[in-house]
């Protein structure tokens, strides 16, 4: 099994390279959507979140309301710290299960978008950077996300910058280019991966 850790900035474009990942056979672990699953109602995680944010944190129908709370936690870094002090380890551990269900022999890609932040690079038997330019970043986040230039540049830098990403990458994926080259770039990381996920096996 290669364990890969994979990450980028927010429109950086990663989803679109998982994505691809995925297309040719990698078994996806995504932080993300863990992240969702482990604060559905009901869960231990959202009643720790309710507890430590208040019951304004949540919406009508009792699910999380995430803007409510990104506007909390991304003005203030302490808030953030405590957010993610109670997610992570949920995340972790939810994380080793699906990675441990996982064929011998698979290519297995942990999607982390904090990677960096929570310098989580040791993890993996390698860390795939997808960068994109600051300005191509914004552009994405205003264009295609719908948000406000000044929430999409709060939420940059509430991130680790692009230097402190492209350091601990083995493997970088330019995301600045035409759809076709992204793939045919992700084609030729995927080979790359196989062929260390057999040698492994070796």
């Amino acid at each position: 099994m290669l364990k890969v850790g994979l990450t980028g900035g927010i429109g950086a474009g990663k989803s679109e390279v998982s994505r691809l990942l995925v297309e040719h056979g990698a078994v996806m672990v995504d932080a993300d959507r863990i992240a969702r699953e482990v604060v559905e109602p009901g869960t231990p995680g959202l009643a720790a979140v309710v507890e430590a944010f208040g019951t304004e944190v949540l919406a009508p129908d009792g699910t999380l309301d995430r803007p409510a709370l990104g506007a909390i936690v991304f003005a203030d870094p302490a808030r953030l710290a405590v957010l993610n002090s109670i997610v992570h380890p949920l995340v972790g551990a939810r994380s080793r299960a699906l990675e441990s269900a996982a064929d011998p022999g698979s290519v297995v890609v942990h999607d982390v978008p904090l990677l960096a932040e929570n310098s989580l690079g040791a993890l993996y038997d390698l860390v795939i950077v997808v960068d994109a330019a600051p300005e191509t970043q914004l552009d994405r986040l205003v264009r295609l996300r719908g948000m406000t230039e000044a929430d999409a540049r709060a939420r940059m830098a509430a991130q680790a910058d692009r230097e402190q990403r492209l350091a601990i990458a083995d493997v970088v994926i330019d995301n600045d280019v035409p759809l076709e080259q992204l793939r045919r770039r992700v084609a030729e990381v995927w080979a790359d991966l196989v062929r260390r996920a057999h040698a492994r096996e070796e």
